[in-house]
């Protein structure tokens, strides 16, 4: 996990610093598939992670650790890119975002560095696929996941154009505000954490407190996404604001129901294949919002896209889940039984 992490993160960087340079479809194609290659890695460690070495009481402050990280990347990214843009050029933000993203293997190579406390593999042996993708629960959060992230991509995608655009803001506020957007993501993301961890030592079912807090935040960003239809561009920036903690919101438990059910043996991998559907939602929003835009000339329809497609989600965790407990891959992978660190 140690060195694939590390590798992961190189490729990302490398691909990301290389689309300042990209002249042509070609050449900016092959950047961005080598980009999602070395992202692609991070989910499933970061679950097998936690599923493997943290008790169900301290998970939900984990993964809201770990989101706040993920927020922050495209706070600084809008204000940071947002500002060499106007100022440089859209390569020059790449570059310079590609070279710094390196320097993390500093700190991480230096913590994880052989003997150092801390245990980096998993002592339980994987579940097989042919296994793993027979499971309901699997797809349950794989669409519920999907409909979480369409909204995050559109606003992902879009929002520098729509606040350009359709608001008529400059490139610098649009950096300021989009910044701020995710800066709301990355607080609510650590403070749905704790609340979680809180709720589940007072004694709540922690399946209880994440499908809840998962619902919650899912149809809180669907009345974001509809009431920006329709609104001026003061108000537009309110719903915003509502949306950006929202995302962050659902952050921490969305991670957290899918570690526990899973358990060790299978959480990397099922957290790889529910990844998998989940960045299908960067894929198709981009693109079904670009014909929205492109057919109506306004992003009224695209927001409501969004919204629908976000309560579908929230549907999901609400109605296919069912109890929110570890799969026993031991004996019967029909059955399920509570985690023993259940209480934790």
């Amino acid at each position: 996990m140690r060195y694939v992490l590390a590798v992961g993160l190189s490729v990302w960087a490398v691909a990301t610093a290389l689309t300042g340079w990209a002249h042509g479809f070609a050449w900016l194609l092959a950047c961005r598939v080598l980009l999602g290659v070395g992202e692609s890695v991070n989910y499933p460690c970061n679950a097998q992670f936690l599923a493997t070495h943290v008790a169900i009481g301290e998970r939900s402050r984990a993964n809201g650790l770990i989101a706040v990280g993920q927020a922050l990347g495209p706070t600084a990214g809008s204000l940071l890119g947002g500002l060499l843009i106007a100022g440089m050029s859209w390569r020059v933000s790449f570059i310079v975002f590609g070279a710094a993203s390196l320097l993390w293997l500093v700190p991480w190579l230096g913590v994880t560095r052989r003997g150092s406390p801390g245990p980096w593999r998993s002592t339980t042996d994987p579940v097989g696929y042919s296994l793993l993708l027979k499971q309901r629960t699997l797809w349950a959060t794989s669409l519920g996941h999907f409909c979480g992230n369409y909204a995050f991509y559109f606003m992902l995608t879009w929002l520098p154009l729509l606040l350009v655009r359709q608001y008529g803001f400059s490139v610098s506020q649009m950096a300021l505000i989009a910044a701020g957007v995710y800066g709301l993501q990355a607080c609510a993301a650590l403070a749905s954490g704790v609340v979680c961890d809180a709720l589940i030592r007072r004694g709540v079912e922690a399946g209880k407190v994440w499908t809840r807090m998962m619902v919650v935040a899912l149809c809180s960003v669907a009345l974001a996404m509809a009431g920006c239809v329709g609104v001026g561009a003061h108000g537009v920036l309110w719903w915003l604001a509502l949306a950006g903690i929202c995302f962050g919101v659902q952050s921490a438990p969305l991670g957290a129901l899918t570690q526990t059910l899973a358990g060790p043996r299978a959480a990397g991998q099922w957290m790889g294949v529910q990844n998998l559907c989940a960045n299908m939602a960067g894929v198709s929003a981009p693109v079904i919002t670009g014909w929205v835009v492109h057919d109506t000339g306004h992003f009224a329809w695209a927001f409501g896209v969004a919204a629908g497609v976000t309560l579908l989600g929230a549907l999901c965790y609400l109605c296919l889940l069912g109890p929110i407990v570890t799969m026993d891959w031991r004996n019967d992978p029909g059955k399920k039984k509570p985690p023993r660190d259940a209480m934790a």
